[in-house]
């Protein structure tokens, strides 16, 4: 849990919910059902892009599924349960769920960005360290995945201070994109994005919730 002076950025937000959105992103929805990223939709499978879907959660086309457009999925964040010591975020899932009326496939590492005062326009990119492998998630209709982002952490009371000596930062909502599936704008189901040095490890999108 971030403490509440963090929150009060230097970024001067007006809200911590922001509702911007441009082209190629959406904004992260506040999960329904609830911060542990616990959800009774169907689930998704690793499977490669070109296999034909069997039955049960990932579906069954009998056709390859194509990657997940932009428009088909809706992206939300919230705190990991799993994460470093500290005042800051620490760590975050990203849940992504397909809202189209096909299935399609998810794969990759994401790009990071900081959106400055929650607008896109103002994004500033993060460097990201890839962990593990990437392999293709198939997401039938409603089915979801996710990835974990883990950050430097702030540390310390109050405002915080960073080990590097430089200052931390917050965002209000941070842009996430994924290799031929565009870029998602989300929101933490809790404050804000505080983080340090503008560096963070990101796992790719996987079947398996992270903790």
């Amino acid at each position: 849990m971030q403490k509440s002076s963090i929150r009060r950025s230097v970024w001067a937000v007006a809200a911590v919910s922001v509702a911007a959105v441009v082209t190629g992103c959406q904004p992260g929805d506040t999960p329904a059902d609830g911060a542990d990223g616990s959800s009774s939709t169907p689930t998704a499978t690793a499977s490669s892009p070109g296999s034909s879907g069997s039955s049960g959660s990932a579906g069954s086309t009998g056709t390859a599924a194509k990657a997940c457009t932009a428009g088909s999925l809706k992206a939300s964040a919230y705190q990991a349960a799993d994460r470093p010591a500290g005042t800051g975020t620490g760590a975050a899932i990203v849940r992504f769920t397909n809202a189209g009326a096909t299935s399609c496939v998810l794969q990759g590492h994401p790009t990071v960005a900081g959106a400055a005062n929650g607008s896109p326009e103002l994004n500033v990119p993060l460097t990201v360290t890839p962990v593990g492998p990437a392999a293709p998630v198939r997401l039938a209709p409603g089915a979801q995945a996710w990835l974990k982002l883990t950050f430097v952490q702030v540390q310390g009371e109050g405002d915080g201070f960073c080990e590097s000596g430089s200052a931390p930062v917050l965002y209000p909502t941070m842009v996430i994109g994924l290799p031929h599936s565009g870029a998602h704008q989300v929101v933490l189901d809790d404050g804000q994005f505080a983080e340090c040095d503008g560096t963070l490890t990101a796992t790719a999108v996987s079947a398996a919730k992270p903790s």
